[in-house]
């Protein structure tokens, strides 16, 4: 059984539709921002601010390549993944690849007291959050399939991945 890979931007929905999908499909799920702080030592936020986006950036690459060798999984990808397009192939080759999208407005309403997402400590998180989606975008979009949530429950996002996973078979 192939996996199930869920990529977007941070606040689209993945750790909760994550865990609703391995619940249903009875998986393991792999949230690889977890994968990340255990293999480093500490919370995402302090590797950020300690060594970096590029070190975490390099950190993210060497956990996808251990996550993407599993199979039978849900994969809760982090929110700048698909930067790196061998981050994107890999989780490609045995897995869905699903981008969870939103609007801005939404994306912001839904992480604003959020205190861990250091990619928004800026003065105008609104303009950050469509500065970031528009740089990204390109990457989003080799996503095999796309699913705006802005207005959707997590169980209805999983309804409809439900929905495409009967259709791949």
């Amino acid at each position: 059984m192939k996996n199930i890979v869920l990529v977007g931007f941070m606040g689209t929905g993945k750790t909760r539709v994550g865990k609703l999908l391995a619940t249903h499909f009875k998986r393991q799920r792999l949230c690889l921002d977890d994968m990340i702080e255990w293999k480093v030592g500490k919370p995402i936020k302090r590797i950020f601010k300690e060594d970096g986006e590029g070190y975490f950036r390099k950190i993210e690459s060497e956990v996808v390549r251990a996550a993407s060798h599993d199979k039978g999984v849900v994969i809760d990808a982090g929110g700048g993944v698909v930067i790196d397009i061998d981050n994107v192939k890999r989780l490609k080759e045995h897995g869905t690849v699903i981008c969870l999208v939103a609007r801005p407005e939404v994306i912001y309403d839904r992480t604003k007291g959020s205190l861990h997402r250091p990619l928004l400590n800026t003065s105008d998180p609104v303009a950050s959050i469509r500065d970031l989606l528009d740089k990204r975008q390109g990457y989003y979009n080799r996503a095999d399939y796309t699913i705006d949530t802005s207005d959707l429950a997590p169980e209805e996002i999983v309804v409809k991945i439900l929905d495409i996973m009967k259709q791949i078979k």
